[in-house]
């Protein structure tokens, strides 16, 4: 059963009217982020709105998926969506708003980049982006919806890209291994290398490594 969401703005989705959206003939996008937990980089949101006539067998969440079928899905998914965009949230933006509304900003600017503008949005997870058209959250959607997990894979593959480049411009830091999150080597790396401009200034354990290297001065 879908999660309920109670919201004056949002409507509650079931698994019938969700069947419906998806028989229908609307245009609907499925929206995914990548990045909310790292302690480095932009968050990244995604938006597709796939075409019925050319399905993509083997969606799936990314998290479930190799990297070489994460690869091989990404061409897939832009050789035959309808639309697709993705758009990023900046680490100033989440210093400056927090990492969910940044996400929320992420994901906005995703559906409103989409060059077919769609009718209905289904987002995964409890909390909408601010839209014009109708919006649906689906608590675990990308482990259902087709659109939703083709919006997963070009979020988490433009993030990990991404995460191997800065791993180039700072090397000793394992980004390309561990994408940003609060390893063990990590962390070594921001006591024994200090913080990279490219780091969350405003998440506690950067937050603390700024402040004892501020402290130590």
């Amino acid at each position: 059963m879908i999660q309920k969401r109670v919201s004056p703005r949002i409507s509650t989705l079931f698994d019938h009217e969700l069947q419906a959206i998806l028989a229908s003939d609307l245009l609907v996008a499925g929206v995914d982020e990548a990045g909310r937990g790292p302690w480095v980089g932009p968050v990244v949101a995604a938006a597709v709105i796939l075409d019925p006539a050319r399905p993509i067998a083997g969606l799936a969440d990314s998290k479930k998926l190799t990297e070489k079928k994460r690869d091989q899905l990404e061409l897939e998914i832009k050789a035959r969506a309808l639309s697709y965009c993705v758009q990023e949230a900046s680490i100033e933006e989440i210093d400056a708003l927090n990492i969910l509304q940044a996400t929320l900003l992420a994901m906005r600017r995703a559906v409103l980049g989409l060059v077919t503008a769609p009718q209905v949005v289904l987002v995964d997870g409890n909390r909408p982006p601010q839209l014009s058209m109708r919006v649906h959250t689906l608590v675990g959607g990308d482990d259902y919806v087709p659109a939703i997990q083709a919006a997963s894979i070009l979020a988490k593959v433009h993030r990990d890209r991404w995460c191997h480049g800065i791993d180039k411009e700072f090397p000793g830091y394992g980004f390309a291994s561990h994408k940003g999150y609060g390893t063990a080597q990590h962390q070594r790396a921001l006591l024994d290398l200090g913080v990279t401009p490219w780091h969350r200034k405003t998440f506690a354990p950067v937050a603390k490594v700024l402040a004892q290297s501020k402290g130590s001065t």
